[in-house]
């Protein structure tokens, strides 16, 4: 698959990106990797320049929540990329894991993944990106 894999508008961490494209290369992924602050602006025009079969959005700041409710409220805004499979993870929030409410939120919105940021939610990653290659993980 080709796998967009971005951070969020307000993260400027980068080796949450460079282990994840990693980690999804060793899975035979091609990664585009945008980078840190990426605003949804700038996905949604990446995303339409790369064709993804599915974007991956990394968050390390505490600040995820909110950034991919913004991101992927504007993915789903235009028809080219309504169906487009978006996973979220890392730290979503500055409390730590996030709540139900917060998943519940991202799912109403168009995430189709809501992870964590603990080793059992980068093989659900995994398993999310095999789901929709239709191998098994």
């Amino acid at each position: 698959m080709k796998i967009l894999l971005s951070g969020t508008a307000s993260d400027s961490h980068t080796w949450n990106l460079v282990y994840l494209g990693l980690f999804l290369e060793e899975r035979g992924h091609d990664v585009v990797a945008l980078g840190p602050c990426v605003s949804p602006r700038l996905l949604t025009a990446a995303c339409r320049r790369h064709a993804p079969d599915a974007v991956v959005l990394s968050s390390v700041n505490g600040h995820g929540y909110r950034d991919a409710l913004a991101a992927v409220r504007a993915l789903r805004a235009e028809p080219e990329l309504a169906a487009l499979p978006v996973a979220v993870g890392g730290k979503l929030g500055t409390a730590g894991r996030s709540g139900e409410a917060e998943t519940a939120r991202l799912r109403e919105a168009g995430c189709d993944a809501v992870l964590g940021d603990g080793a059992g939610d980068l093989e659900a990653l995994g398993v999310f990106l095999a789901a929709r290659a239709g191998v098994v993980a």
